[in-house]
């Protein structure tokens, strides 16, 4: 059996670290994940969901706040370390003590889509494609050469959620598949071609505004790939309004952000005399309604624009 390490923190590592355990070719040694941190408004404690994940399986864990000062035997003593949706930086001193070094499982076809969102950016960009790509990791962001790729289309109505899952799938058969072939020799580490890299950043709160200057088709590909975190929003009377469902619809003879109720449904206009639907739609500090609920309890809303 190979044994490995095996490095993740969310959902998506969650189930690639699942089906890994489950295939039978490989020995986990120990899982390392981010400590247990506080979310939400009450800021309760939580745990990552690859921890939990472990705890199932009864795997050894190991939690720090930071690497720089890491010490585990344990990696000495693996075949591979084996990184997944991670998200800290994790020094080449580490990444170099297993016997085959550290190889990591990137949601885009590198060197497309480097850095912390690549699988939200691609549904952004409104690309009709992605995959999962294993490559041996160095000290820079994404970097190192190439083991194996695959890829697969994105579906016009794919949400960021509905993706992770998939490619959590297939990240897990890429490893399945080839780590063995890799440690085995009867893989060749190919260079990327650094001067096609393209980047994507960390996504904040604010990259869900809408600008309703923008097609309607750009607006779903924002909606689908900031669904459900973090949202798509625009303001009415002064508060957030987010929108929890959209559907795109036919041209419109409506103004970027005019809205238009008609016989209890919700239309807003956007770029090139195009409009989105709006299904369920949530005022901050209220509950997420349905377009005929929310019609009901708010006044001055058919004409007005949101911004």
């Amino acid at each position: 059996m190979i044994k490995i390490v095996f490095y993740g923190t969310g959902d998506f590592a969650a189930a690639v670290l699942r089906q890994i355990a489950v295939d039978g070719q490989f020995e986990i040694l120990g899982v390392i994940t981010q400590p247990d941190r506080p979310v939400g408004r009450r800021q309760e404690t939580q745990k990552t969901s690859v921890k939990i994940t472990a705890e199932k399986l009864g795997l050894a864990i190991m939690a720090p706040a930071t690497l720089k000062d890491f010490d585990a035997p344990i990696l000495t003593e693996a075949d591979l370390g084996v990184v997944a949706e991670y998200g800290l930086i994790i020094p080449r001193r580490l990444l170099d003590l297993p016997k085959h070094k550290t190889v990591n499982l990137h949601g885009s076809i590198l060197p497309f889509y480097r850095g912390a969102s690549p699988i939200q950016t691609a549904i952004l960009n409104g690309e009709s494609k992605t995959g999962v790509t294993l490559m041996l990791m160095d000290e820079k962001m994404d970097h190192g050469p190439i083991l194996a790729v695959t890829e697969t289309p994105i579906r016009p109505d794919e949400t960021q959620k509905e993706l992770f899952a998939r490619l959590a799938d297939v990240a897990a058969k890429l490893f399945i598949d080839q780590a063995p072939r890799y440690v085995a020799g009867e893989l060749r580490p190919i260079e990327q071609n650094h001067a096609l890299a393209t980047y994507c950043k960390i996504l904040t709160r604010a990259d869900g505004q809408i600008n309703f200057s923008r097609s309607a088709q750009e607006i779903y590909n924002q909606y689908r790939a900031l669904t459900p975190w973090p949202g798509i929003w625009t303001t009415f009377d002064g508060r957030r309004l987010k929108l929890t469902k959209i559907a795109l619809t036919g041209n419109a003879e409506l103004t970027s952000g005019k809205i238009k109720v008609n016989d209890g449904r919700i239309f807003i206009g956007s770029g090139i005399n195009t409009a989105i639907e709006i299904l369920a739609l949530q005022m901050e500090g209220k509950k997420n309604l349905p377009a005929q609920e929310f019609i009901k309890g708010t006044r001055d809303f058919d004409g007005a624009t949101v911004i």
